[in-house]
């Protein structure tokens, strides 16, 4: 067949593109067969080639980047970024850990580390026997808690270690005019419960009735019949002279009551009874009949 030259020309330019085409299909699909794939598992993987340098079929080499996890014991209010990073947490998780310390929270039991934001059962279930959490960061009240058990058990053993001989039940002490040592000889009486005694009754002014050792939170009532009262020495309160806060120091005086007994002396004049305050709204029966042996005008 005979063509002219321009035809000539115009075949020659259709040829080459379709070269150029080829070539490039042949370059972009070698690439796209040889690029990073995603397993259903989420990790990066890539085609490697057999040893004879073909592709081989299903063969992928994963690329990540993440280090294996390590397990050691740790303490989730101490434990740094980096030791955080090695048991296998993300960096994220870490940050959220970071973030609840930073905002005053603590980790006082395993089972709070459970409540991490994003942390998977997994990892929980992993990491869990490893968690020591510090003693520094138990609640307070556990040293409370040991202390009342220590009183209360204390009767069971009267003559272990260091501990006083306990009194018999046809003995007594004086609430008023005795020390924590003598007291820890009542049965069920240990140091705190002495403490507490003591502190108490300088509240009060002394104490008018062994029953008032009841408003002691936790006070064992068999103890109470190993007490006696002497009321000769009751500090009394001056209620035409003490100022508010004066007042509102006694267990049996609120904010409110001492602010009425100081509004009567300056709308009234001098108080003469406690019953001049009956009708007051901050002021009971009860309050006023509990007050009146430690007052005087």
């Amino acid at each position: 067949m005979y063509y002219i030259r321009q035809d000539r020309k115009a075949l020659a330019f259709l040829l080459f593109v379709m070269i150029v085409c080829m070539a490039l299909v042949v370059i972009f699909g070698n690439r796209n067969s040889t690029s990073n794939r995603v397993d259903v598992d989420g990790t990066d993987s890539t085609v490697v080639a057999d040893g004879d340098g073909r592709i081989g079929t299903g063969q992928y080499a994963q690329h990540n980047n993440t280090p294996k996890a390590e397990l050691f014991f740790f303490d989730p209010n101490t434990a740094d970024s980096t030791t955080l990073l090695r048991l296998g947490l993300k960096a994220w998780q870490v940050k959220n850990i970071y973030r609840y310390r930073e905002a005053g929270g603590i980790y006082s039991k395993p089972d709070d580390f459970a409540k991490l934001y994003g942390l998977t059962v997994g990892q929980y279930k992993a990491l869990e026997p490893y968690i020591r959490i510090s003693t520094n960061y138990l609640p307070a009240s556990t040293l409370v808690t040991n202390t009342h058990k220590t009183d209360t058990s204390s009767h069971h053993s009267p003559n272990r270690g260091n501990h006083p001989k306990k009194i018999s039940l046809d003995e007594s002490i004086s609430v008023n005019s005795t020390d924590t040592a003598e007291l820890m000889r009542v049965p069920g009486i240990g140091p705190y419960y002495a403490r507490q005694i003591i502190q108490y009754g300088k509240r009060l002014g002394g104490y008018v009735s062994v029953y008032q050792l009841n408003d002691i939170e936790g006070f064992p009532e068999t103890a109470i019949a190993y007490f006696s009262v002497d009321t000769t020495a009751i500090v009394k309160l001056n209620v035409n002279t003490m100022s508010l806060y004066e007042l509102k120091r006694h267990p049996y005086i609120n904010y409110h009551q001492a602010k009425a007994i100081t509004d009567y002396r300056r709308l009234k004049g001098s108080i003469k009874s406690l019953y001049d305050l009956h009708l007051l709204k901050d002021f009971t029966e009860e309050d006023i009949a509990r007050l009146q042996p430690y007052v005087e005008y």
